[in-house]
């Protein structure tokens, strides 16, 4: 197991950016192209009920403020439909870029295949499981932190609260091919450690709001007192956890603890803040992803290369987050907005 230290309560490694309230050196791009005049683009957003995805629209729109470009979001509210529509949408409006916000190229490819036949550059935000530059489906860069590293963190951090008697389960999503690797990263890193899986729960994303409330009472009912701990791929999956644990007379210092790998959205940071039935969460620094989308959209426009960045998440715990005053998003300390500007020019 990786050798770990604490500090402000939010767990860092090697691999790991230090806790928000540590300032720390701008370890992205220093040099670029300059901002692209009069451009607009359309961000396609998965699901805006989603609070990564809607953490990363949040930070396109600042980001593309500060460069000067217009730009238009399109939800598509959770299914394969409508992120096809929204995808027809935005080929319509004629953008000079697309941001793919949330949702797997692979299930959206042929049409993927009308906007790259129409020249018009895409970036992606957790388009599938290779990360950087030149991703699969044409897109340009896909943004992400590496998600292994973020369900090993998860995981270990499950180890160390519950010892290896754990009893684990894991949700996730196969719809989208990074979900199920994550999963299988977080189950791999239980077993490895001597932890059981009790089960692999494959639920919708998008139908978490109607299934989480019943599938908690049926594990409840099936497992007991052996299910220590609940993983998912998500925050999203826990917004509805709770009162079935809650009605199942269950506090939220007893089992199962619940911990997610991705994304730390405002609501898991206030479940977390309150023991409101999430312990933890491994959170992305999602307003500086957006700021990144941006700025490699920039240079895919202009022909340069993609900067290969890739961004480090942090695990956040109810001790970090007191720390933080009201703050319920991880926005590192370090000087991405101007150095991201400086780049531009602006």
């Amino acid at each position: 197991m990786k050798k770990r230290t604490f500090i402000a309560g939010l767990m860092a490694t090697t691999m790991l950016i230090a806790a928000p309230v540590i300032a720390a050196e701008w370890d992205g791009p220093t040099a670029g192209p300059s901002a692209a005049e009069g451009k607009s683009i359309v961000v396609v957003a998965g699901d805006l009920k989603n609070g990564g995805i809607l953490g990363v629209t949040n930070g396109v729109e600042e980001a593309a403020a500060k460069i000067g470009w217009e730009v238009r979001v399109l939800d598509g509210a959770g299914s394969i439909q409508g992120r096809t529509a929204a995808i027809g949408q935005a080929l319509a409006l004629k953008a000079d870029g697309i941001i793919i916000n949330g949702f797997d190229a692979v299930e959206q490819q042929a049409a993927l295949e009308g906007v790259v036949k129409a020249g018009i550059p895409m970036v992606a935000w957790h388009s599938g499981p290779k990360i950087g530059c030149d991703a699969p489906g044409g897109i340009f860069a896909n943004v992400s932190t590496d998600a292994m590293t973020v369900s090993e963190v998860a995981a270990d951090w499950a180890i160390e609260d519950g010892g290896k008697d754990i009893g684990v389960v894991i949700f996730t999503d196969s719809t989208y091919q990074i979900a199920i690797d994550k999963a299988d990263r977080l189950k791999e890193t239980v077993e490895k450690a001597g932890g059981k899986v009790l089960e692999y729960v494959d639920t919708p994303i998008a139908d978490t709001s109607t299934r989480m409330g019943p599938l908690t009472t049926s594990l409840l009912q099936k497992y007991g007192d052996s299910w220590t701990h609940a993983l998912a791929i998500n925050d999203l999956y826990f917004d509805f956890m709770g009162p079935s644990l809650a009605a199942a007379g269950l506090s939220p210092d007893q089992d199962p603890k619940a911990g997610s790998a991705g994304d730390g959205s405002e609501a898991a940071f206030q479940r977390i803040r309150s023991n409101g039935y999430q312990a933890i969460t491994v959170a992305e620094p999602l307003n500086l992803q957006g700021w990144q989308l941006v700025d490699e959209l920039n240079r895919a426009v202009q022909g340069a290369a993609c900067s290969g960045y890739v961004t480090s998440p942090a695990l956040v715990t109810s001790e970090g987050l007191a720390k933080l005053g009201d703050s319920n998003a991880f926005d590192p300390d370090i000087p991405y907005r101007e150095s991201y500007s400086a780049i531009w020019g602006k």
